[in-house]
């Protein structure tokens, strides 16, 4: 358990963020300047109104502490390749959602470790384990940053090769994403059918909560409908994989996965039950 915890769930997140570099270009970069406006709204949606609808879930449905900190974590992730995927799903502004995620997920090296160590010592406080804020940044360079670069560089030097294995990594990235979900789950299942009815109540009325957020705020500042959209989605939509990853960096244990990581696991399975209707809406609308 411990080699699937430190060595296998680190190297399935690397090859998930190696997915998402090889779908991306240094355009999807070159646009934010382009698209300032937008992307403005989209990345204040994910870097701070997230956390602090997180925050306030939380609060409201006094969650234990180890499940705060882990809805937390999850907060602190950005949209990853599947908020891209929804975002076409519903006609959204496919070119922003890109963009949105390729410096998002880059920026998260610096953003998340520190966030994530003021979460620990706030909600878990004598209990917190030690957290180094270096450590958890040169963990996320290597798992994320990292193999995020090295995708941008192969489809840049070596399109034709990115574009064969472009589909064969998502694939692959898929069974990836549903092995760890299903590897949280079953390490944490005692825990995970006590707090099932409340953790999933909290994240249910977190994710409706910030669909709606995304897109009221995209609207009451005139953006287009399809960057409305594409924005509710990014504010929707967050990498399960790497909250999951992340607790596990943080207190690892021998009989499986931190309890940290059960509401990223939840929720990686909760966003689509919420998600699918609600996009299936905005594509009528």
């Amino acid at each position: 358990m411990d080699l699937l915890i430190n060595v296998g769930l680190p190297l399935s997140l690397a090859i998930i963020m190696l997915s998402l570099g090889v779908g991306l270009e240094i355009a999807d970069f070159r646009r934010v300047v382009s698209r300032r406006y937008p992307f403005a709204i989209g990345a204040f949606c994910q870097v701070i109104l997230l956390p602090i609808a997180a925050f306030t879930t939380v609060k409201l449905f006094a969650l234990p502490p180890e499940i705060a900190v882990g809805v937390m974590l999850l907060s602190f992730c950005p949209g990853g390749v599947t908020s891209n995927i929804l975002t076409k799903l519903a006609k959204g502004d496919v070119a922003l959602s890109v963009s949105l995620t390729a410096i998002i997920s880059l920026l998260s090296m610096v953003t998340v470790p520190v966030l994530a160590a003021w979460s620990i010592n706030h909600f878990m406080g004598e209990d917190a384990p030690e957290v180094s804020i270096t450590g958890l940044a040169i963990a996320m360079f290597l798992i994320t940053t990292l193999p995020v670069a090295i995708g941008v560089s192969i489809r840049h030097f070596a399109k034709g090769f990115a574009e064969r294995v472009d589909a064969h990594l998502s694939k692959l990235a898929s069974i990836l994403f549903v092995l760890i979900v299903l590897a949280a789950l079953a390490g944490n299942w005692e825990m995970f059918v006590e707090n099932l009815g409340l953790m999933g109540s909290a994240l249910i009325t977190l994710n409706i909560a910030l669909l709606l957020i995304g897109l009221g705020l995209a609207r009451a500042v005139n953006l287009s409908w399809n960057e409305s959209k594409t924005i509710s989605i990014e504010t929707g939509i967050q990498n399960s994989t790497l909250g999951i990853t992340l607790a596990a960096l943080i207190t690892s244990t021998e009989n499986g996965l931190s309890p940290l990581a059960l509401p990223s696991a939840v929720y990686g399975i909760l966003m689509y039950v919420v998600a699918l209707p609600f996009i299936a809406w905005l594509r009528r609308s």
